[in-house]
């Protein structure tokens, strides 16, 4: 996890004030190094997309093009980021399980690369599109194969329930939905598309995706002649939290992905030709942090609270899924902990907990608070709950920062009433 100095805390909180997402922008530039230098193969072609629902907006989409990444978006909003950030569209992927006609249209005019099909009636809707134009597209068709990642029950993503793709036991339905995309005028079927979940720490989750993928490929291909060119493994890698959490190294994560596509590319004879991963999280989380102002204290017969000027609508992830969370103020790391704390927000809820519980030195109003490795998804699902405004973001390399979103005003939270 990132570690940023007391007198740089300091000076990014008194010149932008707090709540404030702050990135380490080296670290950042640093982990999508390492995907796009240890995904790589001479046994078949690789891609990196960088996952931007963990993190978007046009400073974070052109450090991805920069660093030589895809993109994937999953809403219009998303897409419309990408494209004023002046995103390549070719190099996108957008998905999703319910796009609009008016998002998918959006996406046909930009010319975006590809376009992840999540069922039947989306690959109608795609089909009717098409009918009058003479726009073209890739297509990956997006399917569900069963895998148990072990994690918790909203992250997970791949069970045969799942609002997302199609499940394999439901072959019919594949077949069929292949068969829309091939017969449709502008549609350039490539393959197949899975994500089996979030926050994954066990290895062998992707390498028995893969041998289950690849070999439903060449089941495809025996069984039906459909050619499966490309094959998108999704993401999940995990991030380090707490001390109690172990992620898989990019590089180790990377190789073991990539032998079990050689392994099951030779030992099925499959024609798989080129293989995607989606890091999201794993490039963002533990390059952010936010900091924040250390307001009123309170002691119950049970809890020591420390109450902080954000909460629940920067980081609703511990209220949602029971996430947890690492800690320090700023200026007192080296200091013995004094007493066990709960970190709590200002919002109007009881569940606005940041940590739980956390063993701090004595803490003191006006103290500024560093919570770790909200890198992911704090300012992707910040809300305005309470008529809260967004924090501010900014990028720190080197020991200078530069603003890459604004902090909202109240001006801007009614902009758009009539």
């Amino acid at each position: 996890m990132t570690k940023i100095a007391h007198t740089e805390a300091k000076q990014l909180a008194q010149q932008y004030g707090t709540p404030l997402f702050v990135y380490d922008e080296k670290m950042l530039c640093a982990k999508m190094d390492d995907f796009t230098k240890y995904f790589q193969s001479d046994a078949i072609e690789t891609g990196v997309i960088y996952a931007s629902k963990a993190f978007c907006c046009k400073a974070m989409v052109q450090l991805a093009a920069q660093h030589g990444l895809y993109l994937d978006v999953v809403s219009g909003g998303e897409l419309y980021t990408a494209l004023k950030a002046g995103f390549d569209p070719e190099r996108i992927f957008f998905h999703g399980n319910n796009k609009t006609p008016q998002e998918l249209s959006m996406a046909l005019k930009n010319h975006v690369g590809t376009i992840v099909v999540d069922n039947r009636r989306e690959a109608l809707r795609l089909k009717e599109l098409l009918a009058d134009s003479d726009t073209s597209v890739h297509v990956l068709l997006r399917i569900n194969p069963g895998i148990e990642a072990h994690t918790h029950k909203y992250i997970v993503t791949a069970h045969v329930d799942s609002k997302f793709g199609i499940a394999l036991v439901q072959e019919d339905e594949v077949i069929e939905t292949i068969r829309i995309l091939q017969e449709t005028n502008g549609i350039i079927f490539d393959g197949l598309h899975v994500h089996i979940g979030s926050q994954i720490f066990a290895q062998d989750a992707f390498t028995d995706t893969v041998k289950k993928v690849f070999g439903f490929a060449k089941h495809l291909q025996d069984a039906y002649q459909i050619d499966v060119h490309t094959v998108d493994l999704g993401g999940g890698f995990a991030a380090r939290y707490t001390d109690e959490d172990a992620p898989i190294p990019v590089k180790d994560v990377c190789q073991a992905i990539l032998n079990a596509c050689t392994e099951a590319n030779a030992s099925l004879s499959a024609p798989v030709r080129r293989v995607m991963i989606e890091p999201g999280r794993s490039i963002v989380g533990e390059a952010g942090y936010t900091l924040y102002t250390v307001g009123s204290l309170k002691k119950t017969p049970n809890r020591h609270y420390i109450f902080v000027d954000g909460g629940m609508s920067d980081n609703i992830r511990p209220a949602l899924y029971q996430a947890k969370y690492d800690a320090v103020l700023d200026g007192k790391e080296d200091a013995p902990a004094a007493d066990t704390y709960t970190i709590a927000g200002k919002c109007c809820e009881s569940g606005d907990i940041i940590i739980d519980a956390i063993a701090l030195p004595e803490a003191e109003e006006n103290d500024l608070l560093i919570v770790k490795t909200t890198g992911a998804y704090g300012y992707s699902m910040a809300s305005h709950y309470n008529r809260m405004l967004m924090p501010a973001v900014v990028f720190a390399k080197d020991g200078d920062s530069r603003l890459v979103i604004r902090r909202e005003t109240y001006d801007d939270l009614i902009a758009l009433e009539v």
